[in-house]
């Protein structure tokens, strides 16, 4: 019997559509429906409510909405990351074009929401580059997608971005001033998460094929299957998708083939919140050991213990 799975996610996922066509889906019994999402606090919304039974997300946001008390929703809940999935996706930032990082003073520049991970991410690059965080203007755009079409309306000078839509807003001539992974590494970009036990056994599975699935593209084993739901999925054209091919395979930025979260990633992650939005409760810091493995962030135990 087949069972209904609604994952909500940022960018459509080339990984997910890969393993639906490898069969990994199907193998495990799932059914599983990607819904787009506007931001990252939508998308915690949606999880809570039960609208979404897991997500593709930052693992910061899995951190925010655990931990944070002020949070963009106002509450906490036991959102907790089933399996890591990249580390980035090409992730950077990216100018109009003609713009320079000295253009970028006084300038206004996109985020999903001021206080997430790629928001941190993007203020820890323009530092890079020689900007304090007062030298510009933030503006809430949304998810990464909304955040490309703004930038090439012309509606802001700067975002972050990745997952493909980096791809298509170099091809309309967009400038790439830095990439994270230059100057945040090792980074983690994307991860599966869900809330308490919620279709546990389900998210699991999920994990499993997505797991299974990156390993068959980091080895070569899809380059084709990729091209092609890249090009459809994301629009791209050949020439861009196999350059989305590619970016799956890099080994600093790419795919995680084994899904296990690594700890240092998770430590830059973390220490780009603590850096630009210190979570301070009656003065102590309530990030200090979101770490630690008592305090339930990462499943110790994400895939079913038997079959695929």
């Amino acid at each position: 019997m087949t069972r209904e799975l609604v994952v909500g996610a940022f960018s459509p996922s080339v990984l997910l559509r890969v393993a639906r066509r490898l069969g990994l889906l199907d193998e495990r019994g799932l059914n599983v429906l990607e819904e787009p999402v506007p931001s990252s606090p939508a998308q915690c919304r949606a999880l809570l409510d039960g609208d979404l039974d897991a997500t593709l997300t930052s693992p910061d946001n899995v951190i925010a909405y655990r931990f944070v008390p002020d949070n963009p929703l106002g509450e906490t809940a036991d959102v907790t990351i089933v399996a890591a999935v990249d580390r980035g996706l090409g992730l950077g930032v990216y100018a109009r074009p003609g713009l320079t990082a000295a253009d970028l003073t006084d300038a206004n520049i996109g985020v999903d929401v001021p206080g997430s991970g790629f928001a941190f991410g993007l203020y820890a690059l323009l530092e890079s580059l020689g900007l304090d965080r007062g030298d510009y203007q933030v503006a809430a755009l949304g998810s990464t997608p909304r955040r490309l079409e703004a930038l090439l309306a012309g509606d802001c000078d700067a975002t972050m971005l990745n997952a493909g839509n980096e791809l298509r807003a170099e091809d309309a001539g967009a400038v790439r001033l830095a990439g994270l992974t230059d100057v945040c590494h090792p980074y983690l970009g994307t991860v599966l998460s869900t809330v308490g036990d919620h279709r546990r056994a389900d998210v699991g599975a999920l994990a499993g094929a997505l797991r299974e699935a990156a390993g068959e593209v980091v080895a070569g084993n899809a380059d084709d299957l990729v091209v092609e739901e890249a090009s459809a999925a994301l629009r791209l054209p050949p020439a861009l998708a196999s350059r989305y091919l590619q970016r799956l395979k890099d080994p600093a930025e790419g795919l995680v083939a084994d899904g296990i979260v690594d700890p240092r990633a998770m430590e830059t992650v973390l220490g780009l919140r603590r850096r630009y939005l210190p979570a301070l409760v009656d003065g102590a810091d309530v990030l200090a050991t979101a770490l630690d493995p008592s305090r339930g962030l990462v499943d110790p135990h994400p895939y079913p213990a038997a079959g695929r």
